[in-house]
């Protein structure tokens, strides 16, 4: 059965993988140091194509929403890549972005026996290794593209294809996607990464029901929901926290940062008015 992952149109790039990639991008420019997330490809990739919608990428401090997003969007990828970390210390050899968009990890990558398998939509894959070329960006050795429809194959099959080692421990970053599946697809993917062995992990980011907000936030949520929708890519999945617990039973040593963790992890003591608000956006991070 074919694993649902896809969180956009069939025949085009994700419009939300742009976004993501505009203000990972921005955080690099307008805000300042330190950066939470120290992406000197971040600007780069975008090149000429983008340059005009990156000047006009929301940054005014007087848009504390549009702050609090970049400032989710950067913390989730900082948040990932410690939790990487972690796993490379305990021996992990293989890293797999489910959904990568214009993630740039690859050609940053610290570890040098570490293989990145980066998997998205063909689509979205051929824009990217596009921007890539466009930049002058070659393919680092240890990188390996595994484009899949999710439509019509399997996500474990075109992995085995591309030289993933089922049997190896290996950390999964699921980013950006949760909220945009079927509680079928969400369960379909989370029983191929429990299927991993020992050691194994994987990081995700979530959202809680608009039921479970206060006022403000839920204007907020219906805000973003309704430009997703436009994108064509609309939200259709959330958690609680208890409910998430209820769905990763399989998994050991599970961390659930709300964004007051966040906050207190990444964004004290800062000069700006960069952080998260409000309650909805929860990370989370769980090994086998």
């Amino acid at each position: 059965m074919p694993l649902h992952l896809e969180r956009m149109q069939s025949a085009t790039p994700s419009r939300t993988a742009l976004r993501v990639a505009l203000r990972r991008a921005a955080h690099q420019l307008y805000d300042a140091p330190p950066l939470v997330l120290n992406d000197p490809i971040a600007v780069p990739i975008l090149g000429a194509a983008y340059s005009e919608e990156l000047r006009r990428t929301p940054t005014r401090p007087d848009r504390p929403f549009s702050v609090g997003l970049r400032a989710f969007l950067v913390a989730r990828s900082r948040y990932a890549e410690d939790s990487l970390a972690r796993a490379v210390k305990q021996g992990t050899t293989q890293y797999v972005l489910l959904g990568a968009g214009l993630d740039t990890f690859a050609h940053r990558n610290p570890y040098p026996h570490l293989h990145v398998f980066e998997v998205d939509h063909p689509a979205t894959q051929q824009w990217k290794r596009e921007l890539l070329e466009t930049g002058s960006f070659p393919t680092p050795k240890n990188l390996t593209y595994v484009p899949v429809d999710f439509e019509r194959e399997s996500l474990p099959e075109q992995l085995h294809a591309a030289g993933f080692d089922s049997q190896a421990p290996a950390f999964f970053a699921w980013l950006g996607v949760v909220p945009y599946l079927t509680i079928e697809a969400f369960r379909s993917t989370l029983k191929v990464i429990a299927a991993q062995p020992p050691g194994s992990g994987v990081v995700l980011d979530y959202s809680q029901p608009r039921s479970a907000l206060p006022f403000l936030e839920k204007l907020a949520h219906d805000s973003l929901a309704a430009r997703v929708q436009l994108a064509g890519e609309p939200f259709r999945l959330f958690f609680t926290p208890p409910e998430i617990a209820a769905e990763l039973t399989a998994f050991r040593n599970r961390e659930d940062l709300g964004s007051d963790e966040i906050n207190t992890r990444y964004f004290a003591n800062r000069t700006d008015n960069l952080k998260l608000l409000g309650s909805a956006a929860r990370f989370l991070s769980a090994w086998l």
